[in-house]
């Protein structure tokens, strides 16, 4: 079997754009794949163009080899851009060489260490807490979902006193504890927070609430700051989403960076990537809970790797075509993302496999992909009482 083609497609979920590869063989099979959109998103079809120059007319199912040669081929290690385009490519190659078997990809991996896979719903904003009550009790009733993660924030931390900041999110998380006494709640900062001791009181102040995690508090780029800043915390601390290579993630663990790691199946390179990160890991006791904002192929992508991952816990979820924000109604489309036609839903708040499905278990709508669907989304900055902007 030969790869013979690539094709790459821009798409849309809800309020975000999608790019979704296909990979095409001279045995009839295509493999399906999808690209974290860092953005800017349209400079990833050329760059997938580029790189199927380097593997056209390899066996799709030498995985670690045509990996292999990408990361040879850059040199330099690669960025943001190389890695989301190089995911789908292994996304793909794991799809073809399980459809090849007839079989689902997990069964590839050594096959499933569970019956099913708890995800989480992301809703992200800080409305009034009895609003929270109301949307999860609608996610809880429509789909089981017993777990989700919001902001911390409750007053603007660039313009409010840090003592007020800390005092409304402490009321507030109460409130909703009182509400919501059979729920787990993450809390994710989103890396707003440039000091560190600001974290580490955010955190402790969170602690009394069990939250299942607290994310990303600070940049990611000081892995040592992360080993200081876990140690004087109570609460389980998150991070991954903006590491890339396993040799990243090697020196957040050497550090104690933190309590959970948090992975992008489409943004550390793939698959083939992912499992050796999550394999570290598990040597340092840590669990992975992979970062998963993305569409519909990726939620099935990061199924199967969780489905054959000993230290998973729990995976993010987002409902295809829903806005993330509170305030919205649950059955919200801006627009589905409908180049998947059967995307998997959680049922009792867990998703749930297709052993009879070869591959990711899933059938993508070609016709769909045909047109042009990019819609821009960018993230928008703070800006401060004094002009200067911060992080988001």
């Amino acid at each position: 079997m030969k790869i013979t083609g690539l094709r790459s497609f821009m798409a849309r979920d809800g309020n975000r754009p999608r790019v979704i590869v296909a990979l095409d063989t001279d045995a009839g099979i295509t493999g399906w794949g999808e690209c974290y959109n860092h953005g800017p998103d349209r400079a990833l079809p050329p760059l997938l163009d580029y790189l199927f120059g380097q593997i056209e007319g390899e066996d799709p199912r030498r995985i670690e080899r045509i990996m292999l040669k990408l990361y040879q081929h850059t040199r330099f290690p690669p960025g943001a851009l190389g890695l989301a385009a190089m995911s789908a490519i292994d996304h793909a190659l794991w799809d073809i060489s399980a459809k090849a078997l007839g079989v689902p990809v997990y069964q590839l991996l050594g096959g499933t260490v569970r019956d099913r896979v708890r995800v989480y719903l992301g809703v992200y904003s800080a409305p009034e807490a009895e609003q929270v009550r109301d949307h999860c009790a609608a996610a809880h009733e429509a789909y089981g979902l017993n777990a989700f993660k919001l902001s911390p924030y409750r007053a603007d931390i660039h313009a409010e006193p840090w003592g007020k900041v800390i005092t409304q999110t402490v009321d507030w998380v109460g409130q909703v504890a009182d509400l919501c006494p059979d729920w787990e709640f993450a809390f994710d900062a989103h890396a707003r927070i440039f000091e560190p001791w600001q974290a580490q009181q955010l955190g402790n102040a969170l602690a009394p609430f069990h939250p299942l995690f607290f994310e990303e508090p600070i940049r990611p780029e000081n892995i040592e700051a992360w080993g200081r800043l876990k140690s004087q915390l109570t609460v389980p601390l998150a991070t991954g989403e903006s590491l890339y290579s396993k040799f990243e993630f090697l020196r957040l663990l050497q550090h104690a960076g933190a309590d959970i790691i948090q992975p992008d199946i489409c943004a550390v390179g793939g698959l083939l990537e992912m499992r050796k990160i999550a394999t570290m890991a598990e040597a340092f006791y840590v669990p992975v809970a992979p970062h998963n904002p993305m569409g519909p192929l990726a939620t099935a992508v990061n199924l199967h790797f969780a489905a054959a991952c000993p230290n998973f816990k729990i995976l993010e979820y987002r409902l295809p075509g829903t806005s993330a924000f509170l305030g919205r109604e649950l059955a919200q489309v801006d627009e589905a993302a409908g180049y998947v036609k059967d995307p998997y839903l959680p049922v009792d708040g867990y998703l749930e496999f297709r052993p009879d499905r070869p591959g990711w278990g899933v059938e993508i709508d070609e016709d769909y992909l045909k047109t042009d669907r990019y819609i821009h989304w960018e993230r928008k900055l703070p800006v401060r009482p004094d002009g200067s902007t911060g992080y988001t």
